[in-house]
């Protein structure tokens, strides 16, 4: 066996790690540690740093002048209702063969909502006119008749006269020409009647055609192209009783509930402040129409229809308003303009039983006393305190305070 060249063992002396390598490694891991530590610290410091120094973000509103400086002397609900509304239903019970209207559409009065079968009522109309036309015709042929039984009556009579012929023979062309002007007068009131059919048909016909009967808007389409229509309620859930439903939103009114204890203080033409749920910044100038002379012993509440003085598109049918009824204007000294004016509600605070409000210069709030006047939906009539165009907060932090730096949000 060689012995020449021999495998040089491995030094694993080599790998072994010095006292000052493993101190030196253990230190470099403790600094690292602690600079992530460091670090996080610094992070968290400086958020809270920023969330103390953060301004507050607040809502503002603009004070409004107020529309009336008449008092509110009572508040309600209740809805918009039209006073024309009608569903529009067929005379006749009839399928359905064409609808040429759809929701939202404004139609004209005397247009074609739809149409029904008509080809039953379309016959017997044919048949009235056939009926006419042929006691049209036997009339022409009794006319004949009778022009020739008049010459021959004629003719009787100068026979009879001069002895030739008898009497028998000239009372037989009397009765001739009789009984033909009968017959003609019976052919003339079949025709009359034939013409009352053909209207009756008619009408019938025009029945299949379903028209709008006013100016208005298309609220509710209820009937469509197949379907059976019938003016009662017949064949279950299988036929319809009306066609469309129409509005006519020119003729749109609030109606509101009151209760019968405060029903005096509400009389015809009374101002009243309208505002619509949908709106709430919008009010609305109307007016008391009428208070229906009756009561609802149920709920103890007389009802009350209030007129819009002007009307709007955005009004609609249905929708929730709140009123308030407005007494006489205050008396006011001579020269002197009124300070009252309109925020909402949420800006209000009580502090102490004070009555407050935030008002908002430059970056700054200031607490600010005012003195309240009446609600007026969901608005806050100020007497005193604010101005025409002063910024006040709607919505912000609890904690504010006065004096505090905000900003608005936009």
């Amino acid at each position: 066996m060689a012995t020449g060249s021999q495998t040089p063992k491995p030094d694993l002396g080599s790998l072994r790690i010095h006292e000052g390598q493993r101190k030196g490694g253990r230190t470099g891991k403790f600094f690292g540690i602690f600079a992530a530590i460091l670090g996080v610290v610094v992070l968290v410091a400086g958020g809270v740093f920023a969330l103390m120094h953060q301004k507050p973000v607040v809502e503002v509103a603009a004070a409004q002048k107020a529309g009336s400086d008449r008092p509110a002397l009572l508040n309600a609900s209740g809805y918009v209702t039209p006073r024309r509304r009608a569903t529009v239903a067929s005379k006749i019970t009839g399928r359905v063969t064409g609808v040429f209207f759809d929701e939202g559409m404004h139609v004209p009065q005397g247009f074609v909502l739809a149409t029904l079968d008509d080809s039953d009522v379309r016959r017997a109309l044919d048949s009235a006119k056939a009926d006419r036309d042929t006691a049209q015709a036997s009339i022409a042929d009794l006319q004949v008749q009778l022009k020739y039984s008049e010459i021959e009556l004629h003719r009787a009579q100068e026979l009879q006269a001069s002895g030739v012929q008898t009497q028998e023979a000239l009372d037989t062309a009397r009765t001739n020409v009789d009984s033909l002007k009968a017959k003609i007068d019976l052919a003339k009131q079949q025709v009359i009647g034939a013409v009352a059919r053909i209207a009756e048909a008619q009408q019938a016909v025009d029945n299949c055609i379903i028209r709008a009967p006013f100016d208005g808007i298309i609220v509710s389409k209820d009937a469509q192209v197949g379907e059976m229509v019938s003016p009662i309620s017949a064949g279950g859930g299988f036929t319809r009783t009306g066609i469309a439903t129409i509005v006519d939103m020119n003729s749109n009114e609030i109606e509101v509930d009151v209760n019968e204890a405060y029903i005096a203080r509400v009389l015809p033409d009374q101002p009243v402040t309208a505002v619509l749920d949908a709106y709430p910044d919008w009010q609305i100038p109307s007016k008391v129409r009428t208070v229906i002379p009756t009561a609802d012993r149920q709920k103890a509440t007389v009802k009350v229809r209030i007129s819009f003085l002007k009307l709007d598109p955005r009004i609609l049918p249905d929708m929730g308003v709140k009123v308030a009824f407005l007494g006489d204007e205050p008396e006011q000294k001579s020269g002197a303009a009124s300070s009252t004016v309109i925020i909402p509600q949420g800006a209000v605070h009580d502090q102490n039983g004070s009555k407050t409000v935030f008002l908002v210069k430059e970056d700054h709030v200031e607490r600010r006393a005012v003195k309240l006047g009446a609600v007026q939906g969901t608005d806050q009539q100020v007497l005193a305190g604010l101005v025409a165009g002063d910024s006040v907060v709607v919505k912000g932090p609890a904690d504010l305070h006065d004096g505090q730096a905000v900003e608005i949000k936009k």
